[in-house]
Parts: structure tokens; C-alpha cells; sequence
């Protein structure tokens, strides 16, 4: 019997959190598994946080994942990852697209954006991967594939066959992004 485990996406409102979190989901039903799914995107049309909790296994009862529970986080924005650390379990991993995105505060020179949020997170989590989504979304021939590369990113930490994914990425895309998202999400796969 598989262990329920708890996936969060975090990020920012228009870089794809909630259709991640969909073509997550979908892969995991169409991987035989439970799964059930928590969204908070309340401010997300004007760059607001944006959040989905993902938990999956033989039966899963709740959606919401508690503190220290959380066994892979993918952060959309380096920065942010700050905000959900406290919900990483010990040996949790955390993914993290190195993109900056400035708050209000930053952009109107209130406080400077971090320079060290790697380091930071380095010295409390021993499986952190940074992955310069936008540049390989960019490579892909799309940047609003940021998300199917950090699903790429996720994909190599589960046990699910790579054929599964793209199964799903064709049916979730307007034929016309496909073969960039399928090209997105073996470029984040391999980062």
C-alpha cells in the first residue's frame, strides 16, 4: 500500500500554479492513484500568491497539507519558496525556479530583494534543485511554459513513466503547444 504524499506548488498569479497543479493531478489518476487537490488564488490576477496543495496515494481523505508534512515544494519564484518552507517535512525536497519576481516593496525601493534566498534555503534543506525555468521555457520556444518545466523538474523525483506525462500534456494543450511543452518538459526532466 503507497503512502499518502503531499506535494504544494506556490507561486504567483499568471505563471501557470493551477494548470500545473491540474496536469499533476490528472497524472496521478491516470497512474492508478487517489488524489485530491486545495487552491488558494485569491489575489492571483494582480500578481498575488498562488497555491496548490496536491496529495495522492492508495486513498487520500484530505487535500490540505500540515506544517513539516509537504514532501516536495515547487516554488514558481525563488523568493516565495520563503513563504512555505515551514511546510517541508525534514527530508523534503524543494524545487525552485530561480526567477525574481519584485514584490510591490522592491519595485518601489522600500527593501532590496534578497540576494542570498538560495543560500538561506540551502542551510535548512539538504534537497534543494534550482531550475532557470524561464530560460529553458524560453529554450523550448515558449517562456509561458515555465510551469511544464518545472513539471519536468518534478517528474524526475517520481516514479511515474515519462510516456504518462506527455499522455497528459497532449490532452491538456491546445494542439498548437504541444510540441513546445512536451519539449519544455524535457528540457525541465533533464535540468
Amino acid at each position: 500500500m503507497m503512502q499518502t504524499k503531499a506535494i504544494l506548488l506556490a507561486g504567483v498569479g499568471g505563471q501557470g500554479v493551477l494548470k500545473a497543479s491540474d496536469i499533476l493531478c490528472r497524472v496521478f489518476m491516470d497512474s492508478g492513484l487517489d488524489v485530491k487537490k486545495s487552491e488558494v488564488h485569491g489575489m492571483a490576477q494582480r500578481g498575488g500568491c498562488v497555491t496548490s496543495h496536491v496529495r495522492y496515494g492508495d486513498k487520500v481523505y484530505s487535500p490540505l497539507s500540515k506544517e513539516n508534512e509537504v514532501d516536495i515544494l515547487i516554488s514558481f519564484e525563488k523568493m516565495d519558496t520563503l513563504r512555505y518552507l515551514n511546510y517541508v517535512s525534514k527530508n523534503g525536497t524543494i524545487i525552485i525556479n530561480q526567477e525574481e519576481i519584485y514584490p510591490p516593496a522592491v519595485n518601489l525601493g522600500e527593501v532590496p530583494y534578497p540576494s542570498d534566498v538560495l543560500e538561506m534555503i540551502g542551510r535548512c534543506f539538504n534537497n534543494v534543485h534550482p531550475v532557470n525555468a524561464l530560460a529553458l521555457a524560453l529554450q523550448a520556444g515558449n517562456t509561458h511554459a515555465v510551469n511544464t518545466v518545472l513539471m519536468g523538474a518534478l517528474s524526475s523525483y517520481l516514479s511515474i513513466p515519462s510516456d504518462c506525462w506527455e499522455k497528459v500534456l497532449r490532452d491538456s494543450f491546445p494542439a498548437k503547444l504541444v510540441d513546445v511543452n512536451i519539449e519544455a518538459f524535457r528540457l525541465g526532466r533533464n535540468s
